[in-house]
């Protein structure tokens, strides 16, 4: 199994619009590396809701839904589609994460500009940690 984090502006789209919906199509990626990685996710797989922006903050987790399919708004794209699982009992901020030494291989502090990143187990369990 693998573990990844998408980000969202929360004045765009934030987990409490997603927690409203509860299962939404992750579309709008329009970065090859996030495609490649949207591609990748499989049914069931864990995903870390994180805030960008200002708040800057991993707010919740997601499952995968439905695996890779075109993009809705552009089928030269990919889109998935994602659940909500549950919210972390506080967010874990960019600033603890950059504080925590375990978590300085983390691919969103390499590729910040990405919406769409993988996640090691062991970030995973530790981030989810922090947030408990």
């Amino acid at each position: 199994m693998n573990y990844w984090m998408v980000k969202s502006e929360p004045g765009s789209y934030s987990w409490d619009d997603f927690v409203k919906i509860e299962e939404e199509v992750w579309d709008g990626v329009r970065n090859y590396q996030a495609r490649n990685y949207l591609r990748e996710m499989k049914l069931g797989e864990l995903v870390l809701f994180y805030h960008s922006g200002k708040d800057k903050e991993v707010v919740g987790i997601a499952e995968v839904s439905e695996e890779a399919f075109p993009d809705p708004k552009d089928e030269a794209w990919t889109a998935v589609k994602l659940k909500v699982k549950k919210a972390l009992n506080q967010p874990v901020t960019l600033a603890q994460i950059k504080s925590e030494d375990r978590l300085s291989e983390l691919p969103m502090l390499k590729q910040s500009r990405l919406s769409v990143l993988p996640v090691g187990k062991e970030e995973f369990d530790l981030i989810l940690k922090m947030g408990s």
